[in-house]
């Protein structure tokens, strides 16, 4: 078996953190999945900025596109949303064979609407109706108006990716998003039995702007201890109404932007049964040469809390550090999605 396989033996789904037209056309992800049990996709603008910029796939349908009176938000979407639909039907046989559980592809909706609830409402519906397939899920951040869209587009019946949460004061709010629109979808007697959601908590980002404020015998486990902490306390959520889903967990931003800690960290300190890790590809490489399966999310509760707590003796904010945290990434996938959108002008 595969050392990234193993992971799923341990109840992690293991998602790929990109998607090309040419990882679809060279059988490569086809191959990731039945080798090494991917069980996922996830996208961003960064994401497919990279693949239009570089992948020979999408170059001639790019020009070809210029040539269309439509918008360059809608030609990178004709562009794309094929290949979503290809990487969902991929998919499929899995998402069904678990019950509508996994085999999930991610997609998100403009980062320029961070702020316009309305708007991102609207977004989401037109991409899940785009998309039609059961196994989609689109992105919107965790945002204060992305919270209310939240809400609605989960008691609309969307699956819904939450992404740039960074802290423990923003999942908390993501997960009552998530139960609000499952409460309003049931008192309405809709089914909420498929309906699925994941929180992306961001690891390393937490770290890397950490670490340079700490002693040297706290840098490198902050994220770890924040990502376990919200573990146990999620292990003890409450039931939803009906037979609806918990919000499963998962962990983005998860290769190691330190040289001096080993490569796949991320990926063997998060490994926990019921979350989702999503992972790029030279991670997933270094883990398929070396990684160490195990269950250790639930393990050294009592050493993530005094990480927790030693960082907050030193005077700092987690809270305040994970909205520093979230302006910066918004401000990374509107550049990206800007630069994405110069590529199919």
């Amino acid at each position: 078996m595969s050392r990234i396989a193993a992971i799923s033996r341990l109840g992690q789904q293991i998602w790929l953190d990109n998607l090309s037209r040419q990882l679809l056309e060279s059988g490569e992800l086809a191959r990731w999945i039945a080798d090494d049990a991917i069980a996922g996709v996830t996208s961003n603008p960064a994401i497919f900025y990279n693949a239009i910029r570089t992948d020979a796939g999408y170059q001639a349908a790019t020009a070809a596109l210029k040539n269309t009176a439509v918008d360059a938000e809608k030609r990178f979407e004709t562009l794309v949303l094929p290949d979503v639909r290809k990487a969902c039907d991929l998919f499929l046989a899995h998402h069904e064979q678990n019950a509508g559980a996994a085999g999930f592809v991610s997609f998100e909706v403009s980062p320029t609407l961070a702020d316009d609830a309305a708007g991102t409402l609207a977004a989401a519906r037109r991409l899940w109706a785009e998309i039609d397939r059961p196994n989609a899920m689109i992105k919107i951040p965790a945002t204060q108006a992305g919270l209310t869209a939240i809400a609605d587009a989960i008691a609309d019946g969307i699956n819904i990716n939450v992404t740039l949460i960074f802290s423990s004061g923003q999942l908390a709010d993501v997960q009552a998003a998530y139960r609000a629109g499952i409460e309003r979808r049931f008192a309405a007697g809709l089914p909420v039995d498929r309906i699925a959601s994941v929180a992306s908590v961001f690891i390393s980002r937490l770290d890397s702007l950490l670490d340079p404020k700490l002693p040297a015998e706290l840098q490198g486990k902050t994220a770890i201890a924040m990502a376990r902490q919200a573990y146990a306390d999620w292990q003890q959520a409450p039931a939803l109404p009906g037979n609806a889903r918990q919000q499963m967990l998962l962990w983005a931003s998860t290769s190691s932007k330190n040289a001096n800690y080993r490569d796949v960290i991320y990926v063997e300190q998060l490994i926990g049964a019921g979350t989702v890790n999503t992972v790029p590809d030279a991670t997933l490489a270094a883990f398929r040469d070396h990684g160490e399966a195990a269950a250790t999310l639930g393990s050294d509760a009592a050493g993530a809390a005094h990480q927790l707590a030693a960082v907050t003796a030193l005077g700092i904010d987690l809270d305040a550090v994970g909205e520093e945290l979230q302006v910066a990434g918004l401000k990374q996938f509107d550049e990206a999605f800007a630069k994405l959108l110069d590529l199919v002008r």
